[in-house]
């Protein structure tokens, strides 16, 4: 066959599986880029409503002539998590109240000009500092320092500003109050993501070791070390939560159920670690060779059952009974069973135990009834 045709085959194939992957990488960016715009659409519409509300009220209703600072005050405070906003809104406005109180009091002593403006900028920073200011107050402190040098040297305008950041920061903390669903509902969704990706990690890691597949271990102690991180965002998503139920009027009613899943971090958290232990000593007895009981990859599944079932008990209470019931036969099971030959084998069975009371609390059950449902074993092999 010619090459030159070859070759011109060959470029046209690649042309027409080129093109379709384009296509559908650009449109997945598309849609990313959609669902990003429409998971900030409340927050922005907020921010939007709420910068216009400040000046108005700045300008229309205190008559202030140029109220810039309160849109901007309003759009710095609802930019923070709701756990913060209270303080954040205090610490713009007493950052305002010390840059304006500074710099004017400059200005009528010794003028404007680029010596003053190093001069007031620092001394505004340092009395910030030395009130215990954050980043935010001391750098408020600075910027405010300046404009009032340089752009309102007339001592009347410093006071206005100052009302202008109250106002800005009162219209944000009023906004606040209608907090969207989102934060409510996250919480519960992240949390059952974890408990998925963790049923995933188990099964992946008995499918690995049944089959002897050092790439399936691998892989399952490569996610069960990136869990943490998901963790990390459960833990924001619920600190999130509470503090929207807490500081919103409109969603307090959900407190319970956000406090619900906030109490789920810490044992959550034991439950990663010990599944992270596990899968590490699934992945060296594969690594190594070692034998393990036949009854262990069946052991693991047992676990992810259990833990599958409580990601569908955060939305479906039924399943809770199902996973205390799965999870309670297999800590009984764990003390009946032979000791394991090797080190391996000893620690994968203790870390099954002791993951199995993890996720009972996660199912309401206390510590002490979990340890319970967990029989001790007469080779000392405990659960904690």
């Amino acid at each position: 066959m010619d090459p030159v045709r070859l070759t011109l085959a060959q470029l046209r194939e690649l042309r027409d599986d080129v093109a379709p992957r384009a296509a559908r990488r650009s449109k997945a960016s598309v849609q990313r880029r959609l669902d990003r715009w429409r998971d900030r659409a409340f927050f922005i519409a907020q921010c939007a409503l709420a910068a216009a509300t400040a000046w108005a009220l700045a300008r229309y209703v205190v008559g202030h002539a140029q109220p810039f600072f309160a849109p901007v005050a309003a759009m710095i405070c609802l930019g923070f998590s709701f756990g913060q906003r209270l303080r954040r809104v205090a610490e713009v406005m007493v950052g305002v109240a010390v840059g304006v109180g500074v710099g004017d009091l400059f200005v009528q002593l010794f003028g404007t000009g680029v010596v003053q403006i190093v001069f007031v900028v620092a001394l505004a920073m340092s009395v910030a500092t030395l009130l215990g200011a954050g980043n935010l107050m001391t750098s408020q402190a600075g910027v405010q320092a300046a404009l009032v040098t340089t752009l309102l040297p007339d001592p009347g305008a410093g006071f206005s500003r100052w009302l202008d950041a109250v106002i800005g920061g009162v219209v944000a903390l009023a906004a606040a109050t209608i907090a969207p669903a989102a934060p409510i509902r996250r919480p519960r969704q992240q949390a059952s993501g974890v408990l998925n990706e963790l049923a995933e990690i188990l099964v992946e890691a008995a499918d690995g070791l049944r089959a002897d597949d050092e790439e399936a271990v691998t892989d399952a102690l490569r996610r069960a070390r990136d869990s943490e991180s998901l963790l990390d965002d459960l833990r924001s998503a619920a600190d999130e939560g509470v503090a929207v139920v807490r500081l919103s009027p409109f969603r307090r009613r959900h407190r319970g159920r956000v406090q619900e899943v906030a109490d789920l971090v810490v044992p959550l958290d034991r439950a990663i670690r010990n599944i992270r232990v596990l899968v590490r000593r699934v992945a060296v007895s594969v690594w190594r060779d070692e034998r393990m009981p036949d009854e262990y990859p069946m052991l693991l599944d047992r676990l992810a059952d259990g833990t599958r079932l409580i990601a569908e008990s955060l939305f479906e209470p039924a399943a809770d009974v199902a996973a205390h019931r799965v999870l309670g036969e297999l800590g009984r099971r764990t003390a009946v069973m032979p000791t394991p030959p090797g080190l391996s084998a000893v620690v994968v069975l203790g870390q099954i135990r002791s993951t199995i009371v993890d996720l009972l609390e996660l199912t309401g059950t206390t510590y002490d009834e979990a340890r319970e449902l967990v029989p001790l074993r007469p080779d000392g092999l405990d659960e904690k």
